[in-house]
């Protein structure tokens, strides 16, 4: 198989700023922990109060980058993944340039003069993360960027596409070009529930795109969300997998196969009628730095293995792998090489 291109994905670039906040300026900012919002006007200081307040970092972000990022981490071939979202041209999205390529990911940004780079407070307190993203330029993704011959030619050399849900809220016209090309041309076309907020307010968009999902991740917060906005009458999250896996599909497309993360609790594949749980990596309590990218990372994990033809157990262990080493580093951050065996 040529391996050149074969994953690509597309989402919000943004520039994660991370520092380790207390409870007051959670509190401060309305921030709940475990969640991940988009920004509103009262939050808008909380960047600044941030940097001058806490010793912050900055991580080239934003959920579908960094899946794209942690799969070619973890497969270790030059050039296998490509990523198409808007940045601002200013200081922040040339740094988030200089990360993609270093971690061996070929970008085509969207350069947008008149508004900054898309910025994600990550918010972490006793482990847990919260995410409030100021969309800004990753807001501003146009699908006639997609459509040049240079992005579509990116489109076209990939098998595998994989797009976070946050992505509904910016370009659905974008998505559908995507998920329609891979229908059409017996490819693989993924995406993620992403955050409860997206279940709630993008029902629409994520509806009409669904039927040509052939894998769908979450978390089991977002998974109880689903269910509840289409008045499934379950909190059971094995359950609503299957419910999810068997949803009506698009024409051309064979299955779909629902995996959904539970913190240290098993994840939940289901596929064909049949859900199968599989155990994640315990580790201790005093070796968890923050949660924030660990969803993104099992992500970026088991892509790296579903692109090299394992079998679903790989897929899982990988992802498992991926999230318990990305828990362990401050954001979404990784060693030079994996160790996945």
């Amino acid at each position: 198989m040529e391996y050149e291109g074969v994953l690509l994905g597309m989402g919000n670039p943004l520039l994660d700023i991370l520092a380790v906040v207390d409870q007051e300026f959670l509190d401060k900012y309305e921030i709940k922990l475990n969640n991940a919002i988009l920004a509103e006007d009262k939050h808008l200081p909380m960047y600044e109060e941030m940097a001058s307040k806490y010793n912050v970092e900055y991580i080239a972000g934003g959920a579908t980058q960094n899946s794209i990022r942690i799969a070619q981490w973890m497969l270790q071939i030059p050039g296998a993944t490509s990523y198409i979202g808007c940045i601002g041209k200013d200081k922040f999205g040339e740094e988030m340039k200089k990360k993609c390529a270093d971690d061996g990911v070929n970008v085509n940004y969207y350069e947008d003069e008149s508004v900054p780079t898309g910025t994600c407070g990550v918010c972490v307190l006793s482990g847990e993360r919260s995410l409030v993203a100021n969309l800004s330029a990753a807001n501003c993704y146009k699908s006639d960027h997609l459509k040049k011959p240079e992005n579509w030619a990116l489109v076209e050399k990939a098998k595998y596409y994989y797009i976070a849900g946050f992505f509904l809220t910016v370009s659905p016209e974008s998505i559908q070009l995507v998920a329609e090309h891979a229908a059409a041309n017996n490819k693989v076309f993924m995406m993620n529930l992403s955050a409860p907020f997206i279940c709630e307010f993008f029902k629409d968009v994520q509806v009409k795109v669904l039927p040509y999902v052939d894998y769908l991740f979450g978390n089991e917060t977002e998974a109880r969300t689903f269910a509840k906005v289409h008045g499934w009458e379950t909190e059971n999250v094995e359950e609503i997998a299957l419910k999810i896996s068997e949803w009506p599909l698009a024409q051309g497309k064979q299955k779909r196969i629902t995996v959904i993360t539970q913190g240290a609790d098993p994840v939940v594949v289901a596929e064909d009628g049949k859900v199968k749980l599989f155990p994640v990596i315990p580790l201790p309590k005093e070796k968890l730095v923050d949660t924030n990218g660990a969803g993104d990372a099992f992500v970026g994990g088991f892509l790296s293995q579903l692109i090299l033809g394992k079998p679903m157990e790989d897929r899982v262990r990988a992802g498992c792998y991926a999230a318990n080493i990305v828990i362990q580093r401050s954001g979404c951050s990784f060693p030079e090489k994996p160790d996945f065996k």
